[in-house]
């Protein structure tokens, strides 16, 4: 994936983000994307920090993307993998496509095809269409092997109780 494609998978969630923000009646999310869409990343950060703490996997995600971009905070891989970790471990689509991108660049993460293709898997399954495209991206770098051992991955998976 280049660095191209995955500043459109990034973005692409950043869009998707707002836009479920714009459609809701407004709250404490809804005012940290608000926030964040004008550029008021320390503000977008102080709305959203405690439901992501609280577990609401949107503001978990986009913890996730402020830390990857370094919007409101120091650019760390490390963090964002931890809060799109979280996110996804509830199924939520968009962070399990954001943990694949991660996977796939091995971006504060060890860089794994198998566990890329699995969050891609998940995160198309869940509705995340775009995830497919970048699925299909990576398998053309895998083995079949390592193509039915990220099935099988996808498959066992089960989100957190």
């Amino acid at each position: 994936m280049s660095r191209t494609l995955k500043a459109k998978a990034y973005a692409l969630t950043i869009a998707i983000m707002l836009g479920s923000a714009q459609m809701a009646v407004a709250g404490p999310f809804e005012d940290g994307a608000a926030a964040y869409a004008r550029g008021e990343f320390a503000t977008a950060l102080t709305l959203l920090r405690p439901l992501a703490d609280q577990g609401n996997a949107n503001a978990q995600n986009a913890l996730g993307v402020m830390f990857v971009n370094g919007e409101g905070v120091a650019q760390d891989y490390a963090e964002a993998h931890k809060w799109y970790q979280r996110a996804a471990n509830q199924g939520y689509a968009k962070a399990q496509g954001n943990l694949g991108v991660m996977y796939f660049n091995g971006e504060g993460v060890a860089q794994d095809y198998i566990e890329a293709y699995k969050w891609f898997d998940l995160a198309g399954r869940g509705g995340f269409e775009e995830a497919l495209k970048y699925r299909n991206l990576v398998s053309d770098r895998m083995t079949p092997e390592q193509i039915d051992d990220a099935k099988r991955r996808a498959g066992a998976w089960k989100p957190a109780q």
